[in-house]
Formats: C-alpha cells, structure tokens, sequence
C-alpha cells in the first residue's frame, strides 16, 4: 500500500482531522540517510508530522521544522509541502539504544529533553511565519501537540510512531492530527480525549493493516467523520546537479580555482536526501567561464 493522507472534518466541523502512512517514506529516508533504530524512530516521527502540517497549507506553500535536543541524535529537520512531498535528515544517524520502560524506543533519550521546536512556513509573503517553542518530552508527537497550542493557538492532540525491524528496515509508520475549532462544546473533547487514551499505539494500527481512514474512524467515530481529500505522500528531494552548479558558481571563480588546485575536483552532498555530486577539474573550468 503507498502512503497517504487524509483530511477530514468530525463533529460539524467542529474537529479538524489529518490522518497518514508514512512506513515507505519513512523506510525512502532510513535507507538514504543509514538510521539506527532509535534515530530511525526520530526521524520518522517528525517526518511523519511534517507531511500532515504540509497538507494544511495551499499551492506552492512550504514549511520547514527543526527539532532540536540536547540527546545524541542532534537536530532533526524536516521539510514538507501542500503536495505531499517531505523530506529530512537527522545529525546523527547511528544513535540506537535499549528499549525504554514501556517497551518501546527510547526516542527521548535520542532527541533529549532541553531544546526547542521551531516551525517556519513559506506562506509567499515577504516574510515568512516563525513560531518556536521548548520541547516539553523529546517523545515528538508531545512536543508537536505543545507547539499547535502554544504556538498557533488550536488545541490539538498529535500522535506519530514508527516501528522497526530486526533488520533496521521500517516496518510500520503512520500518525495522526486532532484539532478543535472553537466552540467546540466540552463532551466532544471528552469523546475524543477518552479515544485517543484507549486506542492501540499508532504504529501498531499501522502494522495490522488499518488504514487513514479506519485510523479516524478508530480516533472519532465513523458516524461523526467527513472525508473532505486523499493526498498521496512521498519523501521527495529538490536537489539537482544544476542547483549544485549554481552554489558553486556563486563562490566566485577564485574559490573555484581553488577547488581546482587543491582537489582536482568538488564533491558536494545533499542534507535532506544524501545524494552526492560530483566535479571533474574540467567541469569547474566550465563553471568558471560561465
């Protein structure tokens, strides 16, 4: 099954409502970037909400989170647009360790618990929309719910979870987004905190096969829910060796001389995807004339 999202409105338009995969664009971003265990978890969860924050923006609108701990992982990033595309990396891919009390990955103690969120969407405006906040567990989903409330304002529950085989591949990724419009009257948020509290893990929903939609229907009710859009979702880089040739004309022609000199040649390594791009001598010559 690919990965998708869904959103949806619940309760008359009282609930806004995202619900996703993410296991192939989880596994696409584990694969590139060679995550441990633990670190894969990390990054899969914030990949995961990222997707679901892009799919609330509209047209070319995009935004770009950075989470970052004092755990071993370091910063994590993450961008994500209106078309389901997202993409991220993380600073230290090889962090793994023991499963925690609960029986699960210890992505706490990998993302840390000092630090902060960050969000910044590219709305098309002159300036672009900032908000940050302090991360509250490491746990991620926790730290997401902190900044929609502190941040933006809308009370919201974010859950996101990743499960990994013994082999480091992913074998399950998907999450989900609550959030409560004003007058929204107090028994919905009842039903909803009391479901959210009694439904398995998310990762585990994913694994035994349920769907975005089942997902929502599990978190509200099938009789409340309004499916308004699918959008399909996958990790997708921008990066181009024509992007590459433009950073390094824009160095100067001295600075590529050097390159020339030094190394007979460039290599550069894209962040978010680990693709690497190579320079001959020659070719920075013709950089250099253009």
């Amino acid at each position: 099954m690919n990965d998708y999202l869904i959103k949806a409105t619940a309760f008359k338009g009282m609930v806004r409502a995202y619900a996703i995969t993410s296991t192939d664009t989880v596994e696409e971003a584990r694969r590139r970037h060679d995550t441990f265990a633990t670190a894969s978890a990390a990054l899969g969860r914030t990949i995961t909400i990222t997707a679901m924050m892009g799919a609330m923006l509209k047209g070319n609108d995009k935004l770009t989170v950075k989470l970052e701990g004092d755990g071993p992982v370091g910063p994590i990033i993450a961008d994500g647009n209106a078309k389901g595309e997202v993409r991220g990396y993380i600073t230290n891919p090889h962090v793994d360790f023991d499963l925690n009390e609960k029986g699960k990955l210890d992505v706490a103690r990998a993302v840390g618990t000092q630090g902060s969120l960050s969000i910044v969407k590219d709305l098309g405006m002159k300036e672009n929309f900032t908000g940050q906040v302090p991360i509250v567990s490491g746990e991620v989903g926790e730290d997401f719910t902190y900044y929609f409330a502190n941040s933006e304002q809308i009370p919201s529950a974010v859950g996101a979870g990743v499960l990994v085989n013994p082999d480091h591949t992913i074998l399950a990724s998907g999450g989900f987004i609550l959030q409560v419009m004003p007058g929204a009257d107090d028994g919905t948020i009842d039903l909803l905190e009391e479901r959210i509290n009694s439904i398995p893990p998310i990762s585990s929903l994913v694994r035994d096969g349920n769907t975005p939609e089942e997902i929502l229907e599990k978190l509200i009710g099938e009789e409340n829910l309004k499916i308004h859009e699918k959008l399909p979702v996958q990790f997708q880089c921008h990066c181009s060796k024509e992007r590459v040739e433009n950073a390094l004309k824009s160095l100067g022609n001295e600075e590529i001389d050097k390159m020339i000199k030094e190394d007979n040649g460039a290599e550069a390594t894209c962040h978010f995807c680990n693709e690497q791009y190579t320079f001959d001598a020659e070719e920075l010559q013709q950089l250099k004339s253009e």
